[in-house]
C-alpha cells in the first residue's frame, strides 16, 4: 500500500538545517532591499502634490545662557569574557561528513515535488502540534454536554472513584439496554460534564464515555462529547470513537482536523484501510483534489478495501474542490451493506439497491432514525427500534409521522399510520380516538409494537378518563407510561381492575404509592400469562426495591416466583456500595451495565430489584418507577 504519510522522517534533521541555511541567506538578501527607499505604489498623477517650498524665517537669537561644566560619566564596568560570549555564526557540517546512509535518506527534489504542504511542515517540523490558539483551548478539567443545572449530575460524581471501576463500568457496557428508560438514564449520566477520576486521564475518561454511547446507539451524543475535547488533546482511543460515530453520522469529515493535524492513527485490517481512504478524503477537502485523486487511485488498484467500498469514497471526495470526475457506482456483487456504506451512500444520495435494504440489523435503525438525508418512509422504519430504545423521544416520533402527513406523496403503510395518529388526536369521540391508536398498537413490523406505544403517548394522555373505555385502560396507561406521563396515567387508577396489568403499572408508577395489599398481587399472579410468570416476578422485584412490599409479602412472593432476591454478586455489591455513599452517576452506570440485552428475557429480577432500589435511595425514584413499570409492561 503507497503510504500516505511522509516517507522522509529519518532524513529531516541534515536536510532541514541544510534548507534552514538557504533560506537564510534569502531572507538576508531580501532584507538588503527592503533597507532602500521606498517607492510609491500609486500610478502617476495619484501622487500627493509637492508642497511649494517657502522661505524660512528669520532666526531668532537666542538668550544668553551661563556656561555649565560637564558631569564627568561613571567608568563602565569590565565585560567579563567568560559571562556573555558574543555568539558565533552557525555552520553546518560539509556534505563530505555525512555518511552513505545519510546521503541516501536525503530526498531528491521529485520526490519533494510530491509531498503535500502537510508532509512538507512534517519533515522540517513546522507542523503545529494544536490547531486552536492558546486563549481559545479548552479545559479538559471538565468534559461532557449537560451541565448540572441543565439536568446532568453533579461534576465531581466519579473524582474520587477508582479508576479501574469507572474503566471496568464504561467498557462493560458492550450491548444496548432492554430498557428503553433505563437507556434514557444512562446516556444523562454519560453526557454530564464530569471530571474524570483521580488518576485517569480525562481524554481517556472521554473516550470510556464516547465508546459506551457508540455502542449503546448514540452516536449523535457521541460525536458532540468527542467534540468537547480540543482535536490536539485527542487519543488514539477517542480518534477511533471519533471515526465510528462520524461514519454512523454520515459525516466522516468530523475527523479530518486530527488527520491533518496529528495523521492517521496506525492499525491492521479493515480499519486501516478506512483511515487511509479518510485521509485521502481530508486531502481532497482541504484544496489538495488531485492529491486525494491519486491517493484513491492507488487505494483502489491495491484493492486494500472493496470496490464498492473506495467508489462511494471517490464519490464522496469529488463533491470538494474543482477535481470533480464522474463516478459511476456498481452495486453488482455486492451482497450486504456495512456500516461504511450505508454512510456515504446516505451523504452522496447514492439509492442503495432495495435488496440489500430488506432485515437491516439494529445498527442501522440506530444510524439511520435521525439521518435527515434519507426518505421520510425509510427514516420511519428505523425510528421503530430508536423509539422503543429510547433514542427517539415520544414528540420526536410524533414530528417524523407529522412531516409524513404533510407529504402528500407518501402513501402505503407510512400514509396509512401518520393519517391514524391525526385521528388518535382529532377524532370527534374519544372511542375513535382510542379505536385509531389500537390500529397503531396491532403493526406487525417489530417483535412488539412497543414503539406504537410511544407514539401515542401524548395522544393517549389526551382521552378522558370514562367508564365506558375502561376496557382500554392497560394499553392506555402502558402507553403514556412509554413517555413518562405518569400523572396522567393515574387519572385512570378508578376505573382499572384490582390485579389487572393497568393496576399492576400504576401501582409501581404512582409516587406516592404506599405498602400494596396482597389481595391484588394474588389476583395479578393468577392471572398472569407471561412465560415463566415473568410479569409477575418484576413486579414483585419493582415493589420490593421501591419498599412497597411487606417482608411477609415479599419472602412468600420470593418462594412460590423463585426470584432469588437475596442472591449476592459482585456487580450487586458494586452498586449497593454506590447507593450508600449517594453516588448517582456511577448508579446510573452500573445501572446500565445491569441492564444489557436484547430484550427483557435476558433481564432477571434480581438486576432489577438492585436498580429500582439504587436508584430510589439516591434520589432517582422517577426513573425506578419508569423502569419498574416498564419491565412489567414488556416482559
Amino acid at each position: 500500500m503507497t503510504p500516505l504519510v511522509n516517507p522522509f522522517s529519518k532524513r529531516r534533521v541534515w536536510f532541514s538545517l541544510g534548507l534552514a541555511g538557504a533560506v537564510t541567506g534569502a531572507l538576508a538578501s531580501g532584507l538588503v532591499f527592503a533597507q532602500r527607499t521606498p517607492e510609491s505604489l500609486l500610478p502617476p498623477g495619484f501622487d500627493d502634490p509637492a508642497p511649494t517650498p517657502t522661505p524660512p524665517p528669520a532666526p531668532t537669537p537666542l538668550p544668553t545662557v551661563a556656561p555649565v561644566a560637564p558631569v564627568p560619566a561613571a567608568p563602565a564596568a569590565p565585560l567579563d569574557p567568560g559571562s556573555a560570549p558574543a555568539p558565533g555564526p552557525i555552520t553546518l557540517p560539509p556534505v563530505s561528513e555525512l555518511s552513505d546512509e545519510e546521503l541516501r535518506d536525503l530526498p531528491t527534489v521529485e520526490e519533494l515535488e510530491q509531498l503535500t504542504t502537510d508532509e512538507l511542515d512534517d519533515l522540517f517540523g513546522l507542523k503545529p502540534q494544536y490547531d486552536i490558539p492558546p486563549a481559545a483551548r479548552r479545559s479538559l478539567a471538565r468534559v461532557g454536554l449537560i451541565a448540572p443545572r441543565e439536568g446532568g449530575f453533579p461534576v465531581a460524581s466519579v473524582g474520587k472513584q477508582s479508576p479501574s471501576l469507572v474503566r471496568a463500568a464504561l467498557s462493560g457496557t458492550a450491548t444496548p439496554l432492554v430498557s428503553r428508560w433505563g437507556h434514557i438514564l444512562l446516556r444523562r449520566a454519560l453526557a454530564s460534564r464530569l471530571e474524570a477520576p483521580n488518576g485517569m486521564d480525562p481524554v481517556e475518561f472521554a473516550a470510556l464515555r464516547a465508546g459506551a454511547l457508540n455502542r449503546i446507539g448514540e452516536y449523535a451524543v457521541a460525536r458532540a462529547l468527542i467534540q468537547d475535547v480540543d482535536t490536539g488533546n485527542w487519543s488514539e482511543a477517542l480518534a477511533e470513537e471519533a471515526l465510528t460515530a462520524f461514519i454512523a453520522e454520515a459525516d466522516p469529515v468530523g475527523v479530518c482536523p486530527f488527520v491533518r493535524l496529528r495523521g492517521a492513527p496506525q492499525g491492521d485490517g479493515e480499519r486501516a484501510a478506512q483511515w487511509t481512504i479518510i485521509t485521502a478524503i481530508c486531502n481532497a477537502y482541504a484544496g489538495e483534489s488531485a492529491l486525494a485523486g491519486s491517493q484513491l487511485d492507488a487505494a483502489l488498484n491495491e484493492e486494500i478495501a472493496p470496490a464498492i467500498d473506495i467508489l462511494l469514497a471517490r464519490r464522496f471526495a469529488g463533491a470538494a474542490g474543482r477535481g470533480r470526475r464522474a463516478v459511476s457506482i456498481e452495486w453488482e456483487g455486492v451482497d450486504q451493506l456495512n456500516p461504511w456504506r450505508f454512510a456515504f451512500a446516505s451523504a452522496v444520495g447514492e439509492p442503495v439497491p432495495a435488496p440489500l435494504l430488506q432485515d437491516l440489523g439494529a445498527y442501522y435503525d440506530r444510524a439511520g432514525a435521525s439521518a435527515a438525508m434519507l426518505p421520510l418512509t425509510q427514516r420511519a422504519r428505523h425510528a421503530a427500534r430508536a423509539a422503543e430504545e429510547g433514542i427517539f423521544s415520544a414528540q420526536a416520533l410524533v414530528d417524523l409521522y407529522s412531516e409524513i402527513y404533510r407529504e402528500t406523496a407518501v402513501g402505503g403503510a407510512m400514509g396509512d399510520r401518520a393519517l391514524y395518529l391525526r385521528t388518535a388526536y382529532l377524532a370527534p369521540s374519544p372511542a375513535e380516538r382510542v379505536e385509531a391508536m389500537e390500529t397503531l398498537w396491532t403493526d406487525e413490523t417489530t417483535d412488539e409494537a412497543y414503539w406504537a406505544k410511544v407514539l401515542t403517548a401524548y395522544a393517549a394522555a389526551r382521552i378522558p378518563v370514562e367508564q365506558a373505555l375502561s376496557a382500554r385502560a392497560d394499553e392506555l396507561i402502558v402507553s403514556m407510561l412509554a413517555a413518562g406521563l405518569d400523572r396522567d396515567a393515574l387519572a385512570w387508577k378508578r376505573v382499572a381492575a384490582e390485579g389487572s396489568l393497568g393496576w399492576a403499572l400504576l401501582t409501581l408508577a404512582d409516587p406516592a404509592g404506599g405498602v400494596v395489599g396482597q389481595a391484588g398481587l394474588d389476583a395479578f399472579a393468577d392471572n398472569d400469562t407471561s412465560e415463566e410468570s415473568r410479569k409477575s416476578q418484576f413486579l414483585i422485584a419493582g415493589l420490593a426495591g421501591l419498599e412497597r412490599l411487606g417482608a411477609a409479602d415479599r419472602g412468600a412472593f420470593d418462594g412460590r416466583l423463585s426470584l432469588g432476591l437475596n442472591r449476592d454478586t459482585r456487580w450487586v455489591r458494586m452498586i449497593r456500595r454506590a447507593a450508600e455513599v449517594k453516588n448517582a452517576a456511577m448508579v446510573a452506570m452500573l445501572a446500565g451495565l445491569g441492564m444489557q440485552g436484547n430484550d427483557w428475557s435476558q433481564m432477571t429480577p434480581l438486576h432489577l430489584y438492585h436498580v429500582t432500589a439504587a436508584l430510589a435511595e439516591v434520589g432517582l425514584e422517577a426513573h425506578a418507577r419508569m423502569i419498574a413499570a416498564e419491565a412489567v409492561a414488556r416482559a
